[in-house]
Formats: structure tokens, C-alpha cells, sequence
């Protein structure tokens, strides 16, 4: 196995290990859990520039790596709905949206099209890792002591607010946007 694929697995690993820090009371378990989930994104990163550098691109890498994604992403959510974090109907859209759009990939796999990702569906990754770090940030910060809440008292509950709201919109419009623009796939069998 090669090492993209490695740091692949390694992050279904950290995604158990992630949801065993932010569910166990231990001190400062949400801090290990912000430092095991921002791990886990660094991971996501690094196997993905590895394998496009030294052309490792694997047929298990392609199927996995957004898996494990996937997994991390709404493994993150979910708790957070478990822990009063995030209101469950944001969450049930955030899912629904990676089901949708995973089920649309493997009906076009089916019929030999691969579909690639779109600019708002980066930009959704993106805004989705950030709102779990903001998450992590804001119920752990004050673990920090009194640079913890200089540095994040201030501002941390706005940015966190404004970071999940922005993660359901483009959710949502990158969501929609891919359906409707990937229609023909599951229409043109009615």
C-alpha cells in the first residue's frame, strides 16, 4: 500500500479517535479532539498532493479518499448534534447533500462517466472543515487559559455563527447545483 493510500486509512483511524476524544470526559478532551480532527484534515491534504506529485493516483485512493472524507466530515457533525453544538435539521441537510452527491457519483459510475468535483463543491469542503475546526475552537477555548480567552473570547462565537451558516448555504447551492447540472443521469431513465 502506498503512502497516499496509507494516510487514507490513517484517517478513518483518526476519525474513532476523534469521536473518542470529543464524546469521553477527560481534560481537555475537546482540545484533543480539535488537534486529532485538524491532524486528520492535514492528512486529507498531504495524501492528496503526494499522490498527484509522484503520480500514485490508485484505484483504492479514488474510491477511498473521499470516503474517508465523507466520514470525517459528517462523523464531526453528527456528534456535534449529539452535544448540543449545531442544530440537527443544519446537520440533516449537510448529509443528506455528501448522500446525494455519493449516490449520483456511483450511478454515473455505473454507466462509465466519472464526475469531477465542482468549484463549490470546494469551496463547500472547505467551509464544512473550517466550521468543525470553529466548533472545536469554541467549546474548548477557555481550556486555553487566560491566552485561550484573550486571543478567542472576543470574536470566536461570531466566526463560528457565521461559519456554520455559510456551510448550509453552500451545502445546499453546491448540492442543488450539482443535481441539476448532472440531471440527465437520473432523469433520462423515467
Amino acid at each position: 500500500m502506498n503512502l497516499p493510500n496509507q494516510l487514507t486509512v490513517s484517517r478513518f483511524v483518526l476519525t474513532v479517535a476523534f469521536l473518542v476524544a470529543i464524546y469521553w470526559e477527560f481534560p481537555f478532551n475537546e482540545t484533543v479532539a480539535l488537534v486529532i480532527f485538524c491532524l486528520a484534515g492535514i492528512t486529507d491534504w498531504v495524501d492528496g498532493a503526494i499522490a498527484r506529485q509522484r503520480k500514485l493516483i490508485t484505484n483504492f485512493g479514488v474510491l477511498m479518499d473521499p470516503l474517508a472524507d465523507k466520514i470525517l466530515t459528517c462523523s464531526a457533525f453528527i456528534a456535534f448534534v449529539g452535544l448540543h453544538y449545531i442544530p440537527a435539521w443544519m446537520v440533516v441537510l449537510i448529509v443528506a447533500r455528501e448522500l446525494a452527491i455519493t449516490g449520483l457519483r456511483l450511478l454515473a459510475a455505473s454507466k462509465q462517466q466519472v464526475l469531477a468535483a465542482e468549484g463549490y463543491g470546494k469551496h463547500k469542503t472547505i467551509s464544512q472543515i473550517t466550521t468543525i475546526i470553529a466548533i472545536l475552537v469554541e467549546v474548548s477555548y477557555l481550556q486555553w487559559g487566560a491566552l485561550g480567552r484573550l486571543i478567542f473570547g472576543a470574536w470566536v462565537h461570531l466566526f463560528t455563527e457565521l461559519s456554520i451558516w455559510l456551510t448550509v448555504v453552500l451545502t445546499f447551492v453546491s448540492g442543488t447545483l450539482y443535481l441539476w447540472r448532472n440531471r440527465k443521469l437520473y432523469l433520462d431513465d423515467l
